[in-house]
């Protein structure tokens, strides 16, 4: 991998880190859901004026949308607007990974090797860790929701496996047309229309200033640059060899949080992150073939 592509992977792994920043500050605004809705109708309008469409079957696009789009920044969305601190989150949801390798064995019938089953098991039980902390503060329920916004990142993941789409980047793109609905109705449901109607009529207030920042950072930055990025690397290089950058995310997620918000991981939390971040990547590394003995003629 050149120098140059390693270099990008870690600028993606910083924008992407703080993306969890820029979330932040678009839940001070936005209730979380109708956030979510928003994050994703403003990707979705140009992508059907300008993005071909992707040459995907339907309902792989769907399971995608539903998956990485809905699932995962509902879940993700509330858990931080009811307590998930920031940088923690960032951390968590790396356990999609594990989650990815697990549900892949069961309905794609892929073979999970002895050390991505050692990566899981450390993974697990950094989380564990991590939960236990938390139910001490009474915030276990942000940490379920978060593991099940990286459970539905998992299943959005299969649903890319079978897919198999030509153009990457134009499939994430059209994945965003699938949750504004599903979205914006959960939102009329559970926040109503006068928490939508609230957040939009105080945009001119600093907090909504600092919302629509925020927003425009995770659709811009996060997601049309990040993502194009990557989407160049994994075409230029192996996916084994850019994939393990990701693992930089919840490091500048931590650290930018710690920094920028004044959040304070206990030790404890410290060590389990370290050991999560560690058992995704030994979960995530592919075992090294042997090469084939060469047959010589006599």
């Amino acid at each position: 991998m050149p120098t140059r592509d390693r270099l990008l992977a870690v600028l993606v792994a910083v924008l992407w880190g703080l993306n969890f920043l820029a979330i932040h500050a678009t839940l001070g605004q936005f209730p979380p859901v109708f956030a979510g809705a928003l994050r994703f109708a403003v990707i979705a309008v140009p992508t059907i004026l300008f993005v071909p469409w992707p040459k995907v079957k339907v309902r792989h696009l769907l399971g995608y949308g539903l998956g990485f789009g809905t699932g995962q920044f509902a879940f993700l969305f509330i858990a931080m607007d009811t307590g998930m601190p920031t940088g923690l989150a960032s951390l968590v949801l790396q356990a999609s990974a594990p989650f990815t390798v697990l549900l892949g064995a069961v309905f794609l019938r892929e073979r999970v090797t002895p050390h991505q089953l050692a990566g899981i098991a450390l993974a697990v039980a950094g989380m564990v860790a991590i939960a236990w902390q938390q139910s001490g503060h009474a915030a276990l329920l942000p940490m379920v929701l978060t593991l099940l916004a990286a459970l539905s990142w998992a299943f959005g993941n299969l649903s890319t496996r079978k897919a198999e789409p030509d153009n990457p980047l134009h499939f994430t793109l059209w994945m965003s047309v699938v949750p504004p609905l599903p979205m914006f109705a959960l939102s009329l449901v559970m926040e109503g229309p006068a928490a939508q109607w609230r957040s939009l009529t105080t945009l001119g207030t600093p907090t909504g200033l600092t919302a629509l920042g925020g927003l425009s950072y995770v659709v811009l930055i996060g997601t049309v640059v990040g993502s194009g990025l990557w989407t160049t690397l994994m075409r230029r290089n192996p996916a084994g060899v850019v994939s393990p950058f990701s693992l930089l995310v919840p490091v500048v997620g931590l650290t930018a949080s710690f920094l920028l918000l004044g959040e304070r991981p206990t030790w404890l939390e410290v060590g389990a992150a370290v050991v999560v971040i560690a058992g995704v990547l030994l979960g995530s590394l592919r075992p090294v073939r042997k090469p084939e003995p060469e047959l010589v003629a006599v």
